[in-house]
Order: structure tokens, then sequence, then C-alpha cells
């Protein structure tokens, strides 16, 4: 490898560490924030007592950007709450929440009162873009109140989108017509917050499959290009021509965000399949 190309593929690897370090370091902010802002609720809570649901309910001191306080009760009652779920408030949610937030909710009924501040992940709607996405929970229960704060996390990580690769791969080789129409589906595990899968038939290097777009079926790949014109297909084409596995960067619009990003792709060949999974840097 020649010094110009080096020096190439030091950029690349150095863009892409910084990207990940802004994604972690943004999670990181998140975090602090949240258990920053449900210790404040906790003692607030301390020295009101229930009277301190109105203060959590309204706009003011316990709402910080799209993070807030809410408050159930054991029985799984609303009792207070700072955002969206106010409209809940004073109704039994434990029934009609979903399978995933109903087992964090059980899970948090089995922590005794004592153990300090717990934390969980779940599903629920981000009223800023109106999509369910993965939403992070610190919450601690005092007596038969569960005071909690959440933050959402729109952006996979690249262990999440090697996984769903990994995932889609395995699965392909073991069945392929049952894979292809699961991915198309838009659902059978194959589309998770902003990851998603799309394979290319490399026999006649055109879309057989995508996790978000359908319109692209049966498209020409090696005519992709990204929203600045920049091509894509043809050069992840020439890359996996070479090597069964590899990875590319390049600009694409977030299925969650709708923002045009920088997307890193890991690429991997099953049989005459292309495989791909990306994941978005902030």
């Amino acid at each position: 490898m020649g010094f110009v190309h080096k020096l190439a593929w030091l950029g690349v690897v150095l863009m892409l560490s910084l990207g990940q370090a802004n994604a972690a370091k943004t999670e990181k902010d998140d975090s602090q924030a949240a258990i920053a802002l449900l210790e404040k609720a906790l003692a607030y809570y301390h020295n009101n007592g229930d009277k301190a649901f109105a203060a959590f309910s309204r706009q003011g001191e316990f709402v910080d950007k799209d993070r807030y306080v809410f408050v159930v009760d054991t029985k799984g009652v609303m009792l207070a709450s700072g955002g969206p779920s106010s409209a809940l408030i004073g109704r039994d949610v434990s029934e009609v929440l979903g399978p995933d937030l109903q087992k964090a909710f059980k899970d948090a009924l089995k922590v005794p009162e004592g153990n300090g501040i717990q934390q969980a992940e779940y599903r629920w709607k981000n009223q800023a873009d109106g999509k369910v996405e993965r939403k992070h929970v610190y919450y601690q229960r005092i007596g038969q109140r569960i005071l909690a704060v959440g933050y959402y996390l729109p952006r996979a990580s690249a262990e999440q989108a090697k996984a769903l690769l990994d995932k889609a791969a395995t699965d392909l080789g073991k069945d392929e017509k049952g894979t292809l129409t699961a991915i198309n589906s838009l659902k059978g595990g194959y589309l998770v917050d902003d990851l998603y899968v799309f394979v290319v038939d490399l026999t006649n290097q055109r879309y057989v499959a995508h996790g978000t777009n359908l319109r692209l079926i049966n498209t020409d790949f090696g005519k992709i290009k990204d929203p600045e014109g920049k091509p894509v297909g043809e050069p992840i084409l020439a890359l996996i021509a070479t090597q069964d596995e590899g990875e590319y960067e390049y600009r694409w619009k977030n299925p969650v965000t709708d923002k045009v990003e920088d997307k890193h792709a890991y690429l991997k060949k099953v049989g005459h399949f292309l495989v791909a999974v990306g994941y978005y840097s902030p």
C-alpha cells in the first residue's frame, strides 16, 4: 500500500473513530442529564410527597428537552408526566403497554425499595418525529410509586449493525425465499430503528430486498448514487467482486431522523447475493 493510500485509509479510520466517539459522548450526555433530572425529582418528591405530581406534570423545571419525569404506581396507574404520556394520567397503563415495556414494568416491581436507581430499555413513540424508537429509562421505586426519566436512542451501534448482518446472512443461506419476503415485509426482525437490511442479486446487480424502500426492488444497484450524486452502488459492487466481506462509507437518508447522514455499511456475500447493513453516525 502506497503512502497516499495509507494516508487515505488512516483518514477513513480516524473519521469512523470520531463518529463513534461523538455518538458515545452524545449518549453519555443524555444519560447523565436523565439521571440528574431523576435525582432532582426524587429529592423534590422526598420533600413534598404526592403533592410533587403537579410540578412533575407541567412544563417547567422537571422537563428538559425530550426528557421528562413520569410517575406510575405499583398497580400500573399513571400518576404524573411532564411529557406526551400526560394524557394517560389517572389511567391504568399496565395492560396497554407493549411487551418489552410490560416486562420493564414488571421488573421494576420486583426491585425492593431502597435499591437505588435502576435502568431499562423499551420502545415508545417519539413525538418529535412520530416514530416508535428505543428509549432508555432510569427509575427508582419509593413505596408504591415509581419515578422515572428516559431518553431516546435513535441511532443503533456498529455492533448492532454487524449482528443484524450476521442474522440476515445466516437466514438467507437457510431460507432464501422466506428471508427475502421477510425483509420486504418491513418486519420479521430485519428492521430495527435506523438499522435495516438490503440485498442485491449479483447476477443482474438488482435489488431483491430492501428494509425500508420497496420502490428500489428490481432497480439497478450499480446506478445508485447518494443525494449529492456520488456513486454508491458501483464502488460497492467493485469491492465485493474481489472479496467476500467488506465495509463502505457513504451518505444516505436515515429513516428515523429523515436526514441525510454519514453511513458505515457492512457488506457480506452469500452465494450470489450481496447482503448489507449499515449504521449512521451523528
